[in-house]
This record gives C-alpha cells, structure tokens and sequence, in this order.
C-alpha cells in the first residue's frame, strides 16, 4: 500500500478555472501542482498545494450537467498558516476582498478571511486543530 501524502481535499467549481488558479496562486500563495484542460480551455481538473501540506482541487462549470459537482462560488476552507499578518498583506495587495479582517481570536488563533472573485471563503489562521 502506498503511502498516503493527503487525505482530505476540499473540491471547488468555477465558472473561469483558469483565472481562479492565477488568482488563488497570486493572492494566497498556492502552488500549481496539475492542471488538466478539456475542450475550449475547460479546466477539467486541476490541484494546487498549500505550503504547509493538503491542498485543494478545483474544476471549470462545464455545459454538460454533473450531479455530484457543486455550483460555482459555494464554498468555506480554511487554512493553517504560521504567517497570517503576511499572508493577510499578500491577498490584499492581490485585490483579495477581505470579508473579516485580521484578528486574534479567543481559543487562540490569529487569522482573517477573504472572498475570492467568484464568491467561495477563504479563512487563514494558526488554529491547527486540537492536539492529539
């Protein structure tokens, strides 16, 4: 059995896949790491890493009709980040519309969130989880 490198992977749908992936890499910092295009440059499927492990995939809104796909700009992730304050900079220097501001929270954690272009939430902070 090979060993497994992520196991969970939020899956989100846009309308433009191709822009959502610039945006998500320039304002958050993501790193491509596939991207499968279909006919008339559909992002089909796509994968981008977050630098401190997991990751997310993502797809275009395609014409044919997919029961078990989302509708584009539905959507919460978060993301642990050991930098928030620089990363909170980064999105806004990127146009990322910051829909809760930068801020410590009461179990710990510091963090923000933003919307991206097609409405899906990003929540960024150092909350990790509780230990195991």
């Amino acid at each position: 059995m090979s060993e497994i490198k992520t196991a969970v992977w939020p899956v989100l749908r846009y309308q433009d896949g191709t822009a959502a992936i610039r945006f998500l890499v320039e304002a958050f910092g993501f790193t491509e790491k596939a991207v499968y295009e279909g006919d008339g440059g559909v992002i089909d499927h796509a994968e981008l890493t977050w630098p401190q492990g997991g990751g997310v995939m993502l797809s275009s809104r395609s014409a044919e009709g997919d029961e078990v796909r989302t509708s584009p700009g539905i959507g919460s992730v978060y993301l642990v980040t050991d930098q928030p304050d620089l990363l909170h900079d980064r999105a806004v220097a990127a146009r990322a519309k910051i829909v809760r501001g930068l801020r410590d929270e009461d179990y710990g954690s510091r963090g923000f969130t933003a919307r991206d272009p097609e409405g899906v939430l990003w929540s960024f902070g150092t909350y990790a989880g509780e230990p195991d």
